[in-house]
This record gives C-alpha cells, structure tokens and sequence, in this order.
C-alpha cells in the first residue's frame, strides 16, 4: 500500500500516541497506520476523520477490519451523537447506561466528560457507575433510565414506562432513544471484543463484582 497523508495520518498517530499512556490489555486488533489499510478503509477513515469525531478512537479500528460496514456504522453513530431528537444531556446518560450495562471501561470514559458537559449530576453517574439506581435524577432522566434499563432487561417496554418516555421525548424521541441503546450495545461489544482500554487517567468504572444488580 502507498504512503498516505492526510486526515487519516494524523489521527491515526494521535490514536498511537494515545495507546500509549493506557492501560495494557493485549488489544486484539493492532492499530492500523495509514501504510497499512487498503483503499477501501482510508476512504472510510478519512470520512470519519473529516466528520464531528475527528479520530479513529473506541471501536473504528476494529470497525476497519470490515470497510463498508465501518461506514455504514460510523454514519448511524453519527445520526444518533449529533444529530439525535433526544437532548445532548439525555443522550450521553444513555450511553452511560449502556456502558455500565456492558462494563464497558472505554465507553464509560470516553462519554462520562461529554455526560457532565451536558449536564448529568456526577452523583447520578456515581450510582450508575456503582450499580445502583440514581437517587438523585430528575423526571426526564428517570424516564430514559426506567425506559433503557427496563428494555435491556425485560426485552420488552411496559405501557407505563413507554408512556413516561413518550411524554419526555415523543415519538421520534423514542425511535431514536431504541436506536441509541443498540447502536451503543454493539459499541460495546466491540469494545470488550477487542480488548480497547481505556485510558488510565480517564474515568473509570467499578469492576463488576463491585456493582449491584443492574
């Protein structure tokens, strides 16, 4: 493969750079460096590159191992992240869910800053992330705990708790709240699959035995 430079060049660097201070835990796909991907997976690291991410962190590396699905992936997550119906703030405490649902260290503190920036209190992220349920959220965020956590759990959404999302973010709310929770369900998967860790000076989860049941 020829020499590449670009977007791609220096994310992929930075994402080198990065691995370096985290913590070591023999992750399953080595990072790609520009000279190595095909044409196929510089176009599709370009795009990610030039889009709102503007790096090849979390699960893209891995994703890259399959080109046209990492696209096709990368502009779902796009959808949801920045383009969602569900406020910013509602959004990140999803994915926390999510994250902790899958012990999922990197998710955890790759969206933990983005949660408390929107504006989630660190002490409902501190009982999410100890396994308990959040004494402290308001309406709103316990709709999108109770609607999340219920669907993951149960497979299914009660009327009552349905109800309670619907009235927080109506119908397109609910349609993309769903899509969230899967789409970040695979994230994790990758993730864990993959061995991605997470930084060592980053927020960090509780090791499972140390939670509750979730």
């Amino acid at each position: 493969m020829g020499k590449t430079t670009g977007p791609v060049f220096a994310a992929t660097m930075g994402l080198t750079i990065a691995a370096a201070g985290a913590a070591r835990t023999a992750e399953r796909f080595p990072t790609l460096t520009p000279d190595q991907m095909t044409p196929a997976q510089r176009k599709v690291a370009d795009a990610i590159v030039a889009g709102p991410r503007k790096g090849l962190g979390g699960p893209f590396n891995a994703w890259l191992r399959s080109p046209e699905l990492a696209d096709k992936l990368q502009q779902v997550g796009e959808q949801l992240r920045f383009h969602s119906s569900v406020p910013p703030k509602l959004n990140e405490f999803a994915i926390l869910i999510t994250a902790r649902a899958w012990d999922a260290d990197y998710e955890w503190s790759a969206h933990y800053p983005l949660a408390m920036k929107a504006g989630l209190e660190p002490s409902v992220a501190a009982d999410l992330a100890s396994g308990r349920r959040p004494k402290a959220m308001l309406p709103d965020e316990t709709a999108v705990y109770d609607f999340v956590t219920e669907l993951r759990r149960t497979h299914r959404v009660s009327d009552p708790t349905y109800a309670a999302a619907k009235k927080v973010l109506g119908d397109q709310g609910i349609v993309d709240l769903v899509a969230l929770s899967g789409y970040y369900d695979l994230v994790s998967m990758t993730l864990n699959t993959a061995q991605v860790a997470a930084p060592e000076d980053g927020p960090r989860l509780p090791p499972p035995s140390r939670g509750a049941k979730r």
